[in-house]
């Protein structure tokens, strides 16, 4: 529907299409300046008083000759309009679509187009650094739920005219914004192209979940795959890194998280904390993260294989490693539960008020392990080696891949326990096959650079080098 010149007509259409007087929030507001009536649609809670005064005194004060010679609302803005944010726009739904989001509409006598008066102040948390990606040094700022907010803490960081943020409106019942964003002098353009033309082409009724109903929306792939497609970051810095690289991030409104594109499962074993540290102290701590991601995967599955196959180990080792106790529920059964145990404890500690946090450490850590060995359902070892690797999981930042690794830990292990060396052998086909198989968010390799093999590439991933010679190759890319 397109506004007409009939402000009567055009007042009709708009409380037709705003709940008015049933929702309490949705208000309109009847001023007039120089004897001419205007309306004014918002919303409570985005518009203060006094930024919609501002407004009000603005018309008020110009002389009421000039006032009367106005003829447009695109005049109007111009000539008695102060605020920075103004557009004119005469189609009813966009107009609606405005006021929903929290804009200001203003419709006057005889014009063909509404004004759209941004005024917006959001309700915003600070900028605190996100809880699972602290750093020893560099910032500790992060992304919030406001969208513009994040954006400016990016261009914080980045102030070059090749940064550029470009706005889409998803979902038919939420109208999300979502942001992309770029280094139009770093990007490849195809990678750009299929990523826009994903978004713009989504249809989708609303966006529920920020971001992660994004990824799902627009990334179709296998519910057996538990590999992710897609790497999140809650801070600011590490975004403007990626971008620095060529990569692509999505910001999505309510949402306090950037999605990195394309990524792959190289691009998880990165902390911005090697990035805050000298080179060789970077590499050190990047080593470490790699031991402790092969020993997350292998541990468990290896001693159930050995317990299988004592006779692989001989002398005193075979005293270290091997129980020597009698266990009545099979070490690979055991590992299974005390998986399925350990992600329970995580979500009551979820769940648990924080003044209740150390009753449950207690009683989590102490009672019950204590007393799971002395009943015997469980052996010393399987607790110990359980520990290890809940505590090693916390040397990755991403979610995602923590739990990728262990749906992959509990496949190794329970083929390993039904079928010996043979299940073992078997696991390990699949989850490489499944890895090998799997395509990035903007259908590339999940292996790249290893998988087409790109030496150069692979080497500035799996090592951390100086940071002009790694966003050099974000450069070569667009070449």
């Amino acid at each position: 529907m397109i506004l007409s010149t009939d402000l009567e007509k055009n007042i009709q259409m708009f409380r037709e299409s705003l709940p008015l007087g049933e929702s309490f929030d949705v208000l309109e507001r009847k001023i007039t300046v120089h004897e001419t009536t205007f309306y004014l649609y918002y919303l409570d809670g985005f518009a203060k008083d006094t930024n919609l005064e501002y407004v009000r005194r603005d018309m008020t004060n110009l002389s009421a000759e000039t006032f009367k010679t106005i003829q447009s609302a695109k005049e109007l803005s111009e000539k008695a309009i102060s605020s920075i944010e103004v557009s004119t726009d005469n189609n009813i739904d966009n107009l609606i679509i405005a006021v929903l989001s929290g804009q200001t509409v203003l419709l006057g006598p005889h014009y063909a187009e509404g004004l759209i008066i941004d005024l917006r102040t959001y309700p915003a948390r600070g900028t605190e650094e996100p809880a699972k990606e602290k750093v020893l040094r560099g910032s500790h700022d992060g992304f919030v739920e406001t969208l513009i907010s994040n954006t400016a803490l990016i261009r914080r960081r980045i102030r070059d005219p090749h940064l550029v943020f470009e706005m889409e409106n998803i979902g038919d019942v939420s109208r999300t914004d979502v942001v992309v964003g770029y280094m139009r002098n770093k990007v490849d353009k195809k990678t750009l192209y299929k990523i826009k033309q994903t978004i713009k082409t989504l249809n989708v009724d609303a966006l529920t979940m920020g971001d992660q109903s994004l990824v799902e929306s627009v990334h179709s792939y296998s519910w057996f795959n538990p590999f992710p497609k897609v790497r999140y970051t809650e801070r600011p810095d590490v975004a403007a890194a990626h971008l620095m690289e060529g990569k692509v991030i999505i910001l999505v409104d309510n949402t306090p998280t950037a999605l990195i594109l394309p990524t792959n499962i190289f691009d998880f074993m990165q902390s911005v904390d090697d990035y805050y540290l000298p080179v060789l102290t970077g590499n050190y701590l990047r080593l470490i993260r790699y031991l402790v991601f092969i020993t997350n995967l292998l541990i468990s599955p290896l001693f159930v294989l050995l317990t299988d196959n004592p006779g692989w180990i001989q002398g005193s080792a075979a005293k270290f490693l091997l129980p020597d106790v009698p266990y009545v529920i099979p070490i690979f059964l055991q590992f299974v539960i005390l998986e399925i145990a350990l992600d329970g404890l995580n979500l009551a500690s979820l769940n648990t008020p924080s003044a209740l946090g150390t009753s449950l450490s207690i009683i989590g850590g102490l009672i019950l392990g204590d007393f799971a060995v002395d009943t015997g359902w469980f052996i010393p070892h399987t607790i110990l080696y359980t520990a290890v690797i809940a505590l090693s999981s916390f040397t990755q930042t991403s979610i995602e891949l923590t739990y990728a690794f262990k749906f992959s830990r509990l496949l190794l292990i329970i083929l390993t326990g039904l079928l010996g060396t043979t299940g073992f052998i078997i696991a390990l086909v699949i989850i490489i096959t499944v890895i090998a198989c799997t395509k990035t968010f903007t259908n590339e390799p999940y292996l790249y650079p290893l998988i087409p093999f790109n030496g150069n590439a692979l080497y500035h991933l799996l090592f951390r080098t100086r940071i002009c010679t790694k966003q050099s190759i974000g450069n070569k890319k667009t070449d």
